[in-house]
């Protein structure tokens, strides 16, 4: 079996939204993602319109490496990761955004391969 070495300089795919991207490496069988927003990004205003959505309903699992955003969810709860925060969030219809005026960067290690498809 041969290792297999990959970075985020040189992603399989990229995502781009007009307040940021979405950068996606693949090894062997699991997809793991690179969040990159900047102050002023929505998922509900520069994702969800292009992917004709109002939420996204995917399930993430993650850690936020810089910054802070929040996961919002129809029933009204918001929660707030910031750096170092490991995450869930789970499949439920959710809206996010950047709080502050920091840029926010996660990795994503569930759920990259269906992000923003």
């Amino acid at each position: 079996m041969d290792v297999i070495l990959k970075r985020f300089e040189n992603p399989d795919e990229v995502v781009h939204f007009e307040k940021g991207k979405f950068e996606t490496v693949t090894l062997g069988r699991m997809t793991i993602g690179r969040a990159t927003y900047e102050p002023g990004w929505k998922w509900s205003e520069d994702v969800g319109p292009g992917l004709g959505e109002a939420f996204c309903t995917v399930e993430h699992v993650g850690m936020v490496v810089s910054g802070c955003a929040t996961a919002a969810f129809a029933d009204g709860t918001v929660t707030e990761m910031k750096a170092g925060d490991l995450f869930y969030v789970p499949p439920d219809p959710h809206d996010s955004w950047v709080v502050g005026d920091e840029p926010y960067v996660s990795l994503h290690f569930l759920g990259a391969g269906q992000y923003a498809k």
